[in-house]
């Protein structure tokens, strides 16, 4: 993640909890079915559990309840502050999706909501051949985050996004990098994982890939 982005969300950590919440007209059908979202990663994630971008823990929580062991990759300094706070049973590690320490032992899944998008497609492949050696065959990427199904899809939400004068979802939209469904369907495919998708709401995909024996 860049330091553009970890400055960012160092000045969002106080409002985190409002913005997921559905306080920010401009977000809400981003974060629309929050805690849903939540718990259909968390439910698909098993054993080991790394996450990357886990802000102030609210995943982390549902996978700490679910029993599983959690280390969680945070890049910035206000989100692990927050972290922090909520005393969870779990390892918060400083790191990003392609820079984290050594965690020791065996991972099963690798998770995360709303923060593979801050990676370019050149990133997202880095990360996923990083993931395919960390992570044993049957092991599972699951991440939740703004996707497209095409470039009309795109164009669509932008313009839904101007119509509306939700200004700062418009920036978001036009500067970040948003990844189309089939190239992360390749890039999957390209290190070893057979992926899937559902769509949780209008932004938002599930992207559920589990890594192939032969990829070992």
């Amino acid at each position: 993640m860049g330091t553009e982005f970890v400055g960012l969300f160092d000045e969002w950590s106080e409002r985190y909890e409002l913005t997921v919440s559905g306080h920010d007209a401009q977000y809400a059908k981003v974060f629309e079915h929050y805690d849903d979202i939540l718990e259909a990663v968390a439910s698909r994630a098993y054993g080991t559990v790394l996450e990357f971008g886990p802000g102030t823990g609210n995943l982390t929580e549902k996978l700490v309840r679910a029993g599983r062991k959690v280390y969680a990759v945070e890049p910035s300094a206000g989100m692990r502050a927050q972290f922090q706070k909520r005393a969870l049973d779990a390892v918060l590690l400083e790191g990003d999706f392609l820079h984290f320490p050594a965690v020791g032992d065996p991972v099963d899944s690798i998770v995360s909501t709303y923060a593979f998008h801050h990676l370019t497609d050149v990133e997202k492949d880095e990360a996923v051949e990083l993931y395919s050696r960390l992570l044993r065959p049957g092991g599972k990427i699951v991440f939740a985050d703004t996707m497209f199904a095409d470039e009309e899809a795109r164009r669509s939400a932008e313009w839904a996004a101007q119509k509306a004068g939700h200004t700062l979802l418009l920036n978001d939209l036009q500067t970040e990098y948003y990844t189309l469904l089939p190239a992360m369907k390749r890039i999957f495919e390209k290190h070893g994982f057979t992926s899937s998708f559902s769509r949780l709401n209008r932004y938002v995909w599930l992207m559920e890939a589990v890594k192939n024996a032969e990829s070992d």
